[in-house]
């Protein structure tokens, strides 16, 4: 039966909100049976997990209401972070936490747990950013393989009764902001630490600790030299930096005489020019080996040419090698983070696959310069093809579709199967590329951390202001607290985008007097039953076969995303 264009217009609109409100849920029982089991290990005399935990329900995310547990997603069992400060709980280390693996943060701070912390307490947390185990009673040594826990960026053992040696391994851990042992019986020398957030008071109150910030751990034989080796030290330090000050007042010198223009925007990649030796690290054995000149002759010394996008990420450059391969590379914003960091971030995302993810081929440092290398799509991003520059958009419904469902698929593979779990932060149709087949890929995913260094308590990955007008959702300018909601308030917006061909801002079909974005003008078209009036003019009347019932059909394809 032929439907008419109004009804035809509005079906295509509710099918695809279906997909926006579809939750694309991934529940399991592992969660539930990690908090059965910790409620069973643990004594609980001020009755706070027994009066809440109650496993007789059986609807989807119903753990999300437990005491102390918050999910990724409200209706869904994956816990995010575990909180159960000052409860009263006592026991030992719940080993059975093992099996919340979407966990992101454990707090079993000020409780009367004791025994020792486990010594493969790694493989329990593997992927936790933020422990805090202060002020409770655990003795022994701190094992070692805390610090494959290379993800934490908060680490509190104080108010305990831990006694040996910190593990120098520690220093490896390249995200680590917050640190303490404070009020412990350690002893030896504490790990080289490069961080102003680990302080003197992160070791307060150990008798034994000694080195970096702290009293020297060198023997009494030895310290009669300290003070002729420190003397030499410092002469010959400020005879260095009197010859460094005349050199540098020279170069300054030569340089403001040699200012000149910059025509080609690539003054920066000039300035690295004695760096082209350095190796480009590939993580795809498929690509040959690179250095740093490859790319600069690839890119034509990354002139303003070659570029193809922009974003709050960095400026993406057109690399054609010598045997025709064309790839992309992307120079970062300048970001603050230290070469460890930075490389702890790329071996991180240098292993995340997904058909549906723009792979991270390879990276470079080049003094203050990030490369990222990644593989090419010829056909640009979601965006111009959207909104192109000399007309309408030439996508079909049946190629939209695809875009929706196959985007769909990369972001809930970021949120839910991913290890460790990425909350994008910057979803927009800028960031959704298309390669030769109009196969759509998620990029700039675990770059929001690379832009800025401060961190949240719910990811590694979730980091700064950083998003495109439009797409942000409403109540982050409130809480400043990124979540995968927001990443799905985002991609929305992008549906939304794939129905009515219309920007997120600035809505072309709006009437003059309309001042908001297109999220706000689909809300009041609805609220007058307007929806087809939304609906992109090409799209109507067009066949929309499969899509007729596209909520049943992403439900369907859920265990296979």
């Amino acid at each position: 039966m032929v439907l008419s264009n109004r009804v035809l217009s509005s079906r295509i609109l509710v099918n695809f909100l279906l997909l926006i409100s579809c939750g694309m849920t991934f529940g399991t029982v592992t969660d539930v049976f990690c908090l059965k089991k910790i409620r069973e290990s643990l004594q609980d005399p001020n009755n706070y997990l027994n009066s809440s935990w109650n496993f007789d329900n059986k609807t989807e995310g119903f753990i999300c209401n437990f005491n102390g547990v918050e999910c990724w997603h409200p209706d869904e069992n994956r816990v995010l972070n575990l909180k159960l400060s000052n409860m009263g709980l006592k026991g030992q280390f719940p080993r059975f936490i093992r099996n919340c693996s979407s966990l992101t943060g454990l707090d079993l701070s000020m409780n009367k747990l004791s025994g020792s912390i486990p010594g493969d307490i790694s493989d329990l947390i593997q992927y936790v950013t933020s422990l805090d185990l202060s002020s409770n009673e655990f003795s022994g040594e701190i094992p070692v393989s805390l610090a494959n826990c290379t993800f934490l960026n908060t680490l509190k053992l104080d108010q305990n009764q831990l006694t040996g040696q910190i593990p120098q391994q520690f220093s490896a851990l390249a995200r680590l902001k917050e640190f303490s042992v404070s009020n412990n019986l350690l002893t030896g020398p504490v790990p080289g630490f490069n961080k102003s957030q680990v302080t003197v008071l992160s070791y307060a109150n150990n008798q034994g600790l000694c080195g970096d910030s702290l009293p020297s751990c060198q023997t009494k034989s030895s310290k009669s030299n300290t003070a002729v080796i420190a003397g030499a030290a410092v002469g010959g330090v400020t005879l260095a930096a009197l010859g460094l000050g005349v050199l540098m007042f020279f170069f300054v010198r030569r340089v403001s005489f040699k200012k000149e223009e910059d025509p080609e925007g690539n003054k920066w990649a000039r300035s690295i020019k004695g760096t082209k030796t350095i190796k480009v690290s590939m993580f795809e054995k498929s690509i040959s080996k690179m250095k740093l000149s490859d790319l600069m002759k690839a890119t034509n010394n990354f002139s303003n040419t070659n570029i193809i996008g922009k974003g709050s990420t960095g400026t993406v450059y057109r690399a054609v090698l010598d045997d025709g391969t064309t790839l992309m590379v992307k120079r970062l914003q300048q970001s603050q983070h230290s070469e460890k960091e930075f490389m702890s971030e790329m071996g991180t995302l240098g292993t995340v696959r997904h058909r549906n993810l723009v792979p991270l081929l390879g990276f470079c440092m080049a003094k203050k310069e990030r490369l990222l290398v990644y593989k090419n799509m010829p056909n640009g991003n979601l965006y111009d093809q959207l909104h192109p520059a000399d007309g309408g958009s030439t996508l079909d419904w049946p190629m939209r579709l695809k875009i929706a469902l196959g985007a769909a698929k990369g972001l809930a593979w970021l949120h839910h199967s991913c290890n460790p779990r990425i909350i994008h932060r910057n979803i927009s149709a800028k960031c959704i590329l298309l390669d030769a087949d109009f196969e759509p890929k998620i990029s700039d995913f675990g770059l929001a951390r690379l832009m800025n260094p401060i961190d949240t308590h719910l990811s590694t990955f979730v980091n700064g202001e950083f998003g495109d007008f439009g797409y942000v959702a409403p109540e982050y300018t409130k809480t400043l607290v990124a979540t995968p909601k927001g990443d799905i308030y985002s991609f929305g917006t992008v549906l939304l985008e794939l129905v009515t061909s219309e920007r997120p801002t600035n809505v072309a079909k709006a009437p003059e007097t309309f001042k908001g974005n297109l999220v706000e003008w689909i809300t009041e078209l609805s609220s007058k039953s307007q929806l087809q009036d939304a609906i992109d003019e090409s799209l109507v009347g067009k066949d929309i076969g499969d899509t007729e019932n596209l909520g049943e059909l992403i439900v369907a394809r859920e265990g296979n995303i």
